[in-house]
């Protein structure tokens, strides 16, 4: 280990060589290192994308780490679908707003039980393959990179001591070739001479035996750590498997949210044209005069059955005299002489009554305004057809 760390401070300060790696390996070492690195921030992007409260993430990584069951946690959809629900009870189940409240609330704690399943399915399909590469195979690799880098300090220590076993050997041999003088009566510069020439040798061949084991040591780890790296090219294909479940889960829960989202558009669709219909006649029967005072036969059998005549209304000319009979009573009105417009169907919608159009999606319709009309209704006309129609379902066209 000494010698393994003076050779990595000495190949820092650029006083020893290195053993350098092939292009092969060093590529498979950068994708390796890519993969390791991408798979982290998408990991961990993933995490804020199901759970975007980071207190609720750190409650979940420990119970991870303490191996027990992370508790169940009610969505954001299905609160609020708990506290529309208690709302309408307060309010009324039987009033407009305590109705709408109650559709709303079914309708945010479907989305809120997909939203549910999407995350589960997420966290399993997706998230855990991710999280099982950085915590096992990436682990091992790490490991076994950690074991090649000792291995080639190693290596590159020997064949340093064995550079120098050899230099200093040749300047032995060197001093030894040097003709003795016999006439000096102590002739020690030859003698030692010789044998640190032979003290040298066997350094030498120490050193190079040394050298032997080492490459041997380090070629077998490089080839350990050549085929985990390898086996990166799996990894991508069972990641790639896995993005594709994430996708197809995706798809299944926005597709849910937008049905879920289609039918209470319909349902309150349907049901707006009657809630702003009753409150419209409840507050005209509160200000008008008795209707036998004003209101003739003829007008009273043009309305709804179910809606009272609505007497004493400014005529219009080219409308009929009373603005509930021009909304409630499409059949009758006639167009104005401008202002018409094309529009095109977005949605299927079924008539809740016959003072309104079916309507089919992508179909050409030509609507137009009466006065005194809902807002967020329009006069629609298909042919001989005609009836009152929702805004929210068409595309208005110049």
């Amino acid at each position: 280990m000494t010698t393994s760390f003076l050779q990595f401070t000495e190949e820092k300060l650029g006083q020893a060589e290195k053993t350098e790696l092939d292009a092969h390996f060093e590529s498979l070492l950068a994708r390796a290192d890519c993969t390791k690195n991408w798979t982290e921030k998408i990991l961990r992007q993933t995490e804020v994308l199901l759970q975007p409260n980071p207190s609720a993430r750190v409650e979940e990584f420990l119970y991870e780490k303490l191996d027990r069951k992370v508790p169940s946690r009610v969505t954001n959809g299905e609160l609020l679908a708990q506290y529309m629900t208690e709302a309408a009870n307060d309010f009324g189940p039987g009033t407009p707003y305590g109705k709408t409240l109650i559709k709303v609330g079914e309708t945010q704690r479907r989305l809120g039980a997909a939203e549910r399943d999407f995350i589960h399915s997420a966290s399993i399909n997706f998230l855990t393959p991710l999280r099982n590469f950085l915590e096992g195979d990436w682990r091992t690799i790490s490991k076994e990179r950690r074991i090649l880098q000792n291995r080639r300090l190693d290596l590159d220590a020997c064949k340093a001591r064995l550079k120098k076993a050899k230099a200093a050997e040749a300047k032995a041999a060197c001093e030894g070739d040097a003709v003795p003088d016999f006439q000096e009566t102590r002739p020690r510069n030859y003698i030692l001479s010789a044998s640190a020439s032979a003290l040298w040798s066997d350094e030498v061949e120490k050193a190079e035996h040394e050298l032997r084991l080492t490459q041997t040591e380090f070629d077998r780890q490089a080839e350990v750590t050549r085929l985990l790296l390898e086996g990166i090219s799996s990894t991508h294909v069972n990641h790639l498997r896995c993005l594709h479940e994430f996708v197809e889960s995706q798809t299944n829960y926005y597709a849910q949210c937008y049905q879920y989202m289609l039918d209470l558009q319909k349902q309150l669709g349907s049901s707006k044209g009657e809630i702003f219909s009753g409150t419209f006649v409840g507050n005209a029967e509160s200000t008008s005069p008795p209707p036998a005072a004003t209101s003739p036969p003829a007008v009273a059998a043009a309305t709804l059955p179910a809606v009272p005549t609505i007497p004493v209304v400014p005529t219009i000319v080219g409308v009929p005299n009373t603005v509930a009979e021009s909304v409630l009573n499409p059949n009758e009105v006639k167009p104005p002489a401008s202002g018409t417009r094309k529009a095109r169907v977005l949605y299927d919608y079924e008539a809740a009554d016959s003072t309104e159009l079916a309507l089919l999606a992508d179909e050409m319709i030509t609507v137009y305004s009466l006065p005194g009309m809902d807002p967020d209704w329009l006069i629609g006309e298909r042919g001989n057809q005609k009836g009152k129609v929702p805004v929210t379902y068409l595309e208005l066209l110049s």
